[in-house]
């Protein structure tokens, strides 16, 4: 059994910068990155790329800003993904809802621009993240959530390799709907099996002269299983 009688809390997380070989994630500031994050996901478009977002649509990358401004009051930690190759943003997603005490934090407000489809990037960011949580942060367990009827989202979510834990039923109010929420998670008894999977996966000879993965991330982790 756990011995968790010598726990202390852990920091609580701050904005950071995390360097792969594919991207870097840094710290979104709006002076700097609103009119390009924007961009990024698709200007006008960006509402169909967020609309499992508990926000109506924007209207601009200056109303966009604005609500990044406010989840910012809620403790949400806007992070970044830069195209190593481009230097372009490409992307983004919130350390969010810490709870230091009990060493639990989620990712979420996750948005992948379409120049991270069918791209290490989009594997790397959630690797790179999910470490800092777990390596640097020291914490326990690391959340994923997403609206239930968000199939992509949920298939992103087995694929990182967090498990599925089951849907809150009319969790919260979002748009002026019911919501169910589905729920995922990684704790760190299995976050070194996970790492090993990514860690394989990232590795150059995972990948043809073409850039092609050579094995599946989800074959990887079987692979360690059996």
């Amino acid at each position: 059994m756990e011995d968790l009688k010598n726990w202390k809390p852990r920091p609580a997380p701050e904005s950071v910068t995390l360097k792969g070989r594919f991207v870097t994630i840094i710290p979104y500031v709006r002076s700097e990155h609103a009119e390009a994050l924007w961009n990024a996901l698709g200007g006008i478009g960006t509402n169909e790329r967020l609309k499992y977002f508990a926000a109506p649509d924007f209207a601009n990358a200056e109303d966009f800003a604005n609500w990044l401004d406010n989840v910012k009051k809620a403790g949400w930690l806007t992070e970044l993904f830069i195209d190593n190759k481009t230097g372009a943003v490409v992307g983004m997603a919130h350390y969010m809802r810490a709870d230091p005490a009990n060493g639990v934090v989620e990712v979420g407000g996750v948005a992948h621009g379409l120049a991270m489809a069918q791209s290490p990037i989009s594997t790397e960011v959630h690797y790179l993240m999910a470490k800092h949580v777990f390596d640097d942060l020291g914490y326990r367990r690391y959340e994923w959530k997403c609206d239930n009827a968000n199939e992509p989202s949920k298939v992103t979510a087995n694929r990182l390799g967090f498990s599925f834990e089951g849907v809150f039923r009319k969790h919260m109010l979002s748009r002026g709907k019911n919501r169910d929420t589905a729920w995922y998670s990684m704790i760190d008894d299995e976050w070194p099996a996970l790492k090993a999977a990514f860690e394989a996966w990232l590795d150059p000879s995972n990948f043809d002269a073409d850039g092609n993965q050579k094995r599946k991330l989800t074959d990887i982790r079987s692979s360690q299983s059996t």
